[in-house]
């Protein structure tokens, strides 16, 4: 067991993982640190449903292009803990981040604070320590009462696009989960709304306007979109012609726009050479990432004979299953292959709306667990893709996956593994 997993067992023993969605405990903890998100760089704070992880990629690119120092706060990791807590563009050391975790856990004592809040608490306190010109802040859940959201007044308050998730702590409908986003809006701050469903955009314009956030909002202020190559970008200050992202799917298009948005709508200034080279080179693992070498692609390779065709995407809702489903069937019209999914999804989330995408689309989903608690059973995963239209059937491992995946149907499939962040990381971890 290395030292951060040690140190991680231990606070995981002594504080809870659950959900508990509050800001007082946080505020209470921070008091007993000495307050050290009021000691933070100038702050972009995001988020979303979907594509807040991409947008902070695309930000980090386009400042780290432009010569700027940035902190990085996002979640979960896929294969170290340490990608959550970026300093300067590294992942925090293995004593960094331990002494962090340390000082929170002296510093709240036995007062209750959740497995998350302490991350958050220790995060804050080594952003604190370490100077940068910018911290880009991904919120955990929701936003309103999310841990991060104890900020005055960030640079731009950021909303990627919204769907149905988390139903159980941020409402049934997608104006209740609007609202809860809509939380981390600032008066006199920019609101930075990217793609919107109708009533998700109506509530989050709405909350800007009474608290006095100033919104820019996708299709309104500002458009971005891909031409003959390239990524345009429009707002009132002019069009921007720029390098086409690296990141697949027209859905990072949308993406890109968003960080440009916040940048344009904020105090930061880069120049549109900056902003090019930072859409252009911004990466973001397990989002539609293509494997081409390892151990799983090696089993891949002895199966077929061939070089194999294998797509790792960590989206698990039904919005996000669209995206990925759409870039899928455009690469089948491109250069036609079976599709093969493997797929592994938490209990808490809608596998029948995530499949449903596919069918018609995937010929078959071999079904895995992820390494993590909550992790639904294969057979109910598979039944619900079997209802959603794809045939499925469970396997015991990822390799044996890969190896149905490979011998399924004829000729050499397209293999999407596909479901969670935390079967994204397993396949990292293993495959590395």
């Amino acid at each position: 067991m290395t030292n951060i997993q040690a140190a991680l067992d231990r606070i995981a023993a002594r504080r809870p993982r659950i959900i508990d969605l509050s800001l007082d405990r946080v505020f209470a903890a921070l008091a007993a640190l000495g307050n050290p998100h009021q000691s933070l760089p100038p702050v972009f704070h995001v988020a979303g449903t979907n594509g807040k992880g991409s947008t902070i990629a695309f930000l980090r690119a386009m400042l780290e292009a432009a010569n700027k120092s940035v902190h990085v706060y996002t979640s979960p990791h896929l294969v170290r803990f340490n990608e959550r807590i970026v300093l300067n563009g590294q992942e925090i050391s293995d004593d960094a981040l331990i002494a962090a975790l340390n000082a929170v856990d002296e510093a709240v004592g036995d007062e209750k604070l959740t497995y998350f809040e302490t991350i958050t608490c220790a995060a804050f306190t080594a952003f604190a320590q370490a100077p940068a010109d910018i911290l880009l802040l991904e919120v955990g859940l929701g936003g309103r009462l999310d841990a991060t959201n104890v900020l005055d007044k960030p640079l731009a308050a950021v909303c990627a696009p919204i769907d149905m998730d988390h139903q159980a702590f941020l409402g049934e409908a997608i104006s209740a989960i609007a609202a809860e986003k809509a939380g981390i809006f600032r008066k006199g701050a920019p609101a930075v709304i990217g793609r919107q469903n109708e009533d998700a955009m109506a509530t989050l314009l709405r909350h800007a306007d009474e608290i006095g956030a100033r919104s820019y909002a996708m299709g309104r202020d500002w458009d971005a979109y891909l031409e003959r190559g390239r990524l345009v970008f429009q707002d009132d200050a002019g069009l921007l012609d720029l390098d086409a992202p690296r990141l697949p799917g027209l859905h990072q298009a949308d993406n890109a726009g968003l960080a440009i948005a916040a940048l344009r709508a904020s105090s930061v200034a880069i120049e549109q050479r900056d902003l090019s080279h930072g859409v252009a080179t911004a990466r973001w693992p397990g989002r539609l990432q293509r494997l081409t070498r390892g151990p799983l692609i090696d089993l891949a390779l002895d199966i077929l004979g061939e070089d194999p065709e294998v797509w790792l995407d960590g989206g698990h809702n039904p919005h996000a299953g669209r995206a990925i489903a759409a870039v899928m069937a455009d690469l089948e019209t491109r250069a036609p292959r079976p599709l093969t999914l493997i797929a592994g999804m938490q209990a808490n989330k809608d596998a029948y709306g995530f499949f449903e995408n596919f069918s018609g689309l995937a010929q078959a989903a071999f079904i895995v667990a992820a390494d993590h608690d909550n992790a639904a059973p294969v057979k109910d995963i598979a039944e619900a893709a079997l209802n959603a239209g794809v045939p499925a059937q469970p396997c015991a491992s990822l390799p044996d996956a890969m190896r149905a995946a490979c011998a399924n149907g004829d000729g050499a499939p397209r293999v999407l593994i596909c479901g969670s962040l935390y079967l994204a990381g397993d396949v990292l971890r293993e495959n590395a």
